[in-house]
C-alpha cells in the first residue's frame, strides 16, 4: 500500500522560509516522477514543481524563483523548501506520485496515481 506522508508544514512570517518533506512508504521516489501540489482557500489546486527520475524539476513560472524540490532517494523522500514566503504561498500543500515512471513529468495533476493527506502552510504578513 502506497503512503505518501506530509510534514512541515505549520505557520511563518512572510519573507521567512519554510521546509516541507514527504516521506513515501510502499513506493520508491527514486527513479519515479513525485512532486508538489497546493490548494489554497477558495481556489483550485494547483501545481507547484515536480521532480523526475533524473533529478530534473519542472516549477510552476511564478513559483520558480523562490521554490525548490528535491528528493532523497536514500532516505525515500520529497522535499520542497520556500524562501521568502508571502501571504499568498498559504495553502495545503499536497505530495503526489506518478503509478510508475519517471521520464514523463509534467505540472499535470492528472498524471498523479497517489497523493498525501496534505499539510496546512499559513503566512502571516
Amino acid at each position: 500500500q502506497v503512503q505518501l506522508v506530509e510534514s512541515g508544514g505549520g505557520s511563518a512570517e512572510a519573507g521567512g522560509s519554510l521546509r516541507l518533506s514527504c516521506t513515501a512508504s510502499g513506493y520508491s521516489v527514486r527513479g519515479n516522477c513525485v512532486g508538489w501540489f497546493r490548494q489554497a482557500p477558495g481556489k483550485e489546486r494547483e501545481g507547484v514543481a515536480t521532480i523526475d527520475y533524473r533529478h530534473t524539476a519542472i516549477y510552476a513560472n511564478s513559483l520558480r524563483e523562490r521554490f525548490t524540490i528535491s528528493k532523497d532517494s536514500a532516505k525515500n523522500t520529497l522535499s520542497l523548501l520556500i524562501h521568502n514566503l508571502k501571504s499568498e504561498d498559504s495553502a495545503v500543500y499536497y505530495c503526489a506520485a506518478v503509478a510508475s515512471g519517471g521520464y514523463w513529468c509534467p505540472l499535470d495533476q492528472s498524471n498523479f496515481s497517489y497523493w498525501g493527506q496534505g499539510t496546512q502552510v499559513t503566512v502571516s504578513s
